[in-house]
């Protein structure tokens, strides 16, 4: 090959000067004559292009007649066993057990409201008190009622057992007493009702009904309390992992918004699939000591549904299909040096996760494996290694 590349560039020096035998280039640019300067130029130029297209000619009829020209180069690497995790990946929404809207037990004329919007709350602290319409009034009478009912059954009770009157008088005062403290009772509890309280501990996120409004039981919307402790994200999962993501698998949580990623467990995973979408439900619990995550916030989700202690993983460029829908890659045999044999294996495959794939059967720790150049090679054929830097 340098041989003809010399000869050719000789060549073209002869021909050159036999094309001007009386002025060489040197005597030419000596003679500051910018018009036969650029004439010599333009012949020089198109002499090198014709020479640049007969080298072409002769590089393409060396690879044909040259074998080891006509050897594929390749690259190679060798498999080895690695822990492939499998992550289903999934968007949820946040939420939390604690996220209630207050309602009134008690009709009436909202006299008082004793919190303000992010306030801080203790579960049982006083929130709101409703009129109770004359209640305390009558709660009040029946109490002194009670009262004398029990002073009576009280003293009818020391006479009975020293055997004194009769068990019918003993039996009516108990009777009455019993009566009246239940009333007093039941009184105590609708009285109870005027007073909005709260159900947890928590903060009041809004206060939805001013002072002086009159509410309706169990429809008037009073305060939404939030506690930002107990946070969870709910998200549907396709039944087909059903088996695979159970309770205490790991998730891996992003939350985009909030430039934040944790990592978490599924708490819960649903028992019932909707016919809807095929689908069951899991919640993943997630710490918020931060406070930063709040409910209805978008969460990212990769919940690890598989793992192989010992997995086998390839680039799925690399893989090839026959005519019966199996798949192969070549591998390298017979390797002297940086020359081999490539061989055709056929592959059973598993999971994806990104470009790789996991190789189930067909392939062994150790086994060279053709990279680049896997899908210009045949069986059997010669191929040359590339070093890879």
């Amino acid at each position: 090959m340098k041989k003809i590349y010399s000869l050719l560039i000789v060549t073209l020096v002869l021909s050159s000067c036999g094309a001007d035998k009386k002025m060489s280039v040197e005597d030419i640019i000596a003679s500051g004559n910018l018009e036969q300067i650029r004439q010599k130029k333009s012949e020089l130029d198109a002499s090198a292009q014709e020479i640049s297209a007969q080298l072409k000619q002769l590089e393409l009829e060396i690879k044909k007649l040259d074998p080891q020209e006509r050897v594929p180069l390749i690259t190679s690497f060798k498999a080895k066993e690695a822990v492939f995790n499998h992550f289903v990946e999934l968007q949820g929404s946040v939420n939390t057990k604690q996220n209630l809207v207050i309602y009134p037990e008690f009709s009436g004329t909202l006299t008082r409201v004793y919190v303000k919007e992010g306030q801080k709350v203790v579960k049982g602290q006083k929130l709101a008190k409703i009129d109770d319409g004359g209640l305390g009034q009558q709660l009040a009478q029946l109490q002194i009622q009670a009262d004398l009912a029990k002073t009576t059954f009280e003293r009818q009770e020391r006479l009975w057992n020293q055997k004194i009157g009769s068990e019918i008088q003993y039996l009516q005062a108990k009777s009455t007493y019993e009566a009246q403290q239940r009333a007093a009772n039941q009184l105590q509890q609708q009285v109870g009702k005027t007073v909005v309280r709260a159900p947890f501990s928590g903060t009041i996120d809004d206060v939805i009904t001013e002072q002086g409004s009159v509410v309706a039981q169990g429809q008037s919307q009073l305060f939404r309390i939030v506690n930002l402790r107990d946070m969870y994200i709910e998200t549907d999962v396709p039944e087909r992992y059903i088996s695979n993501i159970t309770p205490g698998k790991d998730v891996q949580v992003e939350f985009p918004i909030l430039g934040k990623k944790v990592d978490a467990k599924v708490r819960q995973a649903g028992n019932f699939i909707n016919p809807a979408n095929r689908t069951f439900k899991i919640e993943v619990a997630v710490s918020n000591k931060d406070k930063t995550i709040k409910p209805n916030l978008t969460a990212k989700l990769k919940i690890n549904d598989y793992k192989n202690e010992k997995a086998i993983l390839i680039p799925q460029s690399i893989i090839s299909e026959n005519a019966e829908g199996q798949q192969y890659v070549y591998i390298v045999t017979d390797k002297v040096e940086n020359k081999a044999k490539a061989k055709r294996v056929i592959i059973e495959t598993g999971k994806t996760q990104g470009d790789d794939i996991e190789v189930l059967s067909g392939l062994e720790n150790g086994t060279e494996i053709i990279d680049e150049g896997a899908r210009s090679v045949k069986d059997g054929q010669q191929v040359k290694i590339q070093a890879v830097e």
